[in-house]
């Protein structure tokens, strides 16, 4: 347990608690990762709370997220990264006090390493799932139904569908088997309602 308690270990579960928080928010789905960041942000509150915290560094921690912010949505502008950055090693060196006022509870070469991976990853991440959402789709939305293409997995209740060059969520009230010809009878947001495209000797009897 005494392990636990030290402020390099602690900053290493609180760093990858707000990675596992972060991947989550951006990749919901089996529920792994919401748990997974759940635990790991508990055990590190669990931390802090067992060692003597610096709450000026909490807070430059926190007031690092707005031109973090700004980097992301505004500009992208470099300069508000590297604020940002200087913040939170700054803040993560000295989240923990140390054995006097003026020395870091963590180690300075872990903070510089542990904010600049946690950064870029959360830069990366959020970059690219806002240039995602300024991408236009390349179908006309309006005019897909009626569209063939092919059934990439079994479909039923969930399956995907390659419309043209573009890959889809897809259902079926009927189970679609994978590599099969299928017709675009609905569509409900990013999610397409398919049937089946009988193949031309099934059409003539």
């Amino acid at each position: 347990m005494d392990i636990l308690i030290n402020p390099n270990v602690a900053y290493i579960i609180l760093v990858i608690g707000v990675v596992l928080t972060i991947m989550a928010l951006f990749a919901p789905g089996t529920g792994i990762l919401e748990v997974s960041a759940l635990f790991v942000l508990l055990l590190a509150g669990w931390e802090m709370t067992q060692l003597p915290i610096n709450y000026w560094a909490l807070g430059l921690l926190v007031l690092g997220v707005v031109p973090f912010i700004l980097a992301v949505r505004k500009s992208r502008n470099i300069a508000y990264l590297v604020v940002a950055l200087i913040a939170f090693t700054i803040g993560s060196a000295y989240l923990f006090q140390g054995e006097t006022w003026w020395q870091p509870g963590v180690n300075p070469f872990l903070a510089i390493i542990g904010s600049a991976l946690a950064c870029g990853f959360i830069w990366i991440a959020t970059t690219k799932v806002l240039d995602s959402e300024k991408l236009r789709p390349k179908h006309d939305l309006s005019k897909i139904i009626g569209e063939e293409g092919e059934a990439r997995t079994d479909i039923l209740d969930e399956g995907s569908v390659q419309i043209g060059a573009e890959l889809w969520s897809a259902r079926s009230k009927t189970k679609i088997y994978a590599g099969s010809k299928v017709r675009v009878v609905k569509r409900d947001g990013f999610t397409l309602e398919v049937e089946l495209v009988p193949a031309p000797e099934e059409t003539t009897l």
